[in-house]
């Protein structure tokens, strides 16, 4: 199934599938308000179908913007936005440890009547202004396929220290607070998802501070009689011995719709000078209630 790119310079990369739904719109123009950690995030995001999947600013956490990468605790910043967690003292709104990411252009674009692949070069740069780590992030949409009724959407980074001394990754969970390990690219989904259903590889529930290759998510939509699944997988080099990392997942489904691929669950790691890391990650957009083995055979039928 083809697509179409449009570029709004300065502004945002917008793909259609064919017939004109909008199922992905990436913007990188800053967002207005620091505290938020001004950064790139795609929003919406839709099914073929036309189901927005992600949620924009929600009124419970105004900085949760679609789909975003971030970094919740480094070395005493925010790169995830909004209030910073402190052991003993909780939530506190410290906006002078809200960072940002900031885009510095796109050093690939290349398009086919199938296929969208971006390299886009960023700046992590603390509230300070100095410039933490250089980021190139790419981004692929692919497998846009009418008859399965989805879509992949491709995301990858690698990320390089340019201080003098050791970025530290983390998240609340290794500040102090139990299970809210979430840092790395997070998921905000629409609000039709409080309350969906996830599940992954080998079981359901319960899935929160786990490993695995692939979690699912799924809802049935408010207004239409219609369903939507996510598919939240990790490339077969993450979870492996070359990982920095090994990765957890952060997800919930009450009260709030969220998943995020956790680096930094339970524990912190460092990131000396002049080093970098690499993920990729693969999200999947499905109109329909996707079971276990339709997200399995899909999956196996994609290959990376």
């Amino acid at each position: 199934m083809s697509i179409r790119v449009r570029h709004e310079i300065g502004e945002a990369v917008v793909v259609e599938a064919a017939g004109g739904t909008e199922i992905l719109r990436y913007v990188y123009r800053p967002d207005p308000e620091p505290f938020e950690s001004r950064k790139p995030y795609a929003h919406p995001v839709r099914t073929l179908g036309g189901r927005t999947v992600t949620g924009y600013r929600p009124n419970d956490h105004r900085w949760h913007k679609g789909l975003q990468m971030t970094a919740s605790h480094l070395s005493g910043q925010n790169f995830w936005g909004g209030n910073s967690y402190v052991h003993g003292r909780g939530y506190l709104p410290l906006a002078e440890r809200v960072g940002s990411m900031r885009h510095d252009g796109f050093s690939g674009f290349s398009v086919t009547g199938e296929r969208l692949d971006l390299v886009e070069q960023l700046t992590w740069v603390e509230n300070a202004g100095s410039e933490w780590a250089r980021e190139e992030r790419g981004l692929s949409v692919h497998s846009v396929d009418a008859p399965a009724g989805a879509w992949v959407l491709d995301w990858s980074l690698r990320l390089r220290n340019v201080r003098d001394v050791d970025l530290v990754f983390g998240s609340p969970t290794t500040a102090g607070r139990e299970m809210a390990g979430y840092t790395g690219l997070q998921w905000r989904g629409a609000r039709d998802f409080t309350g969906g259903t996830v599940f992954g590889a080998s079981g359901g529930g319960g899935l929160m501070g786990t490993q695995g290759a692939w979690l699912a998510f799924g809802t049935e939509h408010d207004d239409v009689d219609a369903h939507s699944t996510l598919v939240f997988a990790h490339a077969p080099e993450n979870l492996g011995e070359g990982a920095i990392h090994p990765s957890h997942w952060f997800v919930r489904s009450e009260p709030i719709p969220s998943v995020a691929f956790s680096w930094a669950f339970f524990e912190e790691f460092v990131l000396p000078p002049g080093e970098s890391f690499s993920y990729r990650y693969r999200i999947v957009v499905a109109d329909g209630a996707w079971d276990r083995e339709r997200v399995a055979a899909y999956l196996d039928g994609v290959p990376w």
